[in-house]
């Protein structure tokens, strides 16, 4: 974990996830979002992505999981986000999440980051955050 005198412009983290089909079956399980572009092969075949696609707050939470494991780490709070559903994920597809430090105010303990997620270095989602860390 960072301490918020660690963090600087440009501090940076990845993860690499491969979207499954157990996974999405999964989130739908947790979310409730069990809307067939999601799970319905036969339904997906039918609309303009052509197979089934994971959901975009599936591949957006390998974001929050970066903030907390990796940068800045445990103990820190989520305050914003927003987020822009670039291109669809596929199955199989292997997901680059990224965070990276865009502002650091010390005396709020409030820090902003770039957030986003590629699929073979094309950009998928985008959007920054705001978190909070505590002393």
């Amino acid at each position: 974990s960072f301490t918020i005198d660690q963090l600087h412009i440009g501090l940076s983290a990845s993860s690499n996830h491969v979207i499954t089909d157990e996974k999405i079956r999964l989130f739908a399980d947790v979310s409730g979002d069990c809307n067939p572009i999601h799970l319905d092969t036969e339904f997906a075949e039918k609309t303009r992505f052509g197979k089934r696609i994971a959901h975009g707050m599936l591949v957006s939470s390998f974001i929050s999981a970066l903030f907390a494991m990796k940068l800045p780490g445990q103990g820190c709070i989520y305050l914003s986000q927003s987020l822009f559903f670039k291109k669809p994920v596929y199955i199989n597809d292997t997901v680059v999440a990224t965070v990276e430090v865009i502002t650091v105010d010390i005396p709020r303990k409030r820090v902003q980051f770039k957030t986003y997620c590629t699929v073979n270095n094309e950009m998928v989602i985008d959007g920054e955050a705001e978190i909070y860390i505590p002393d």
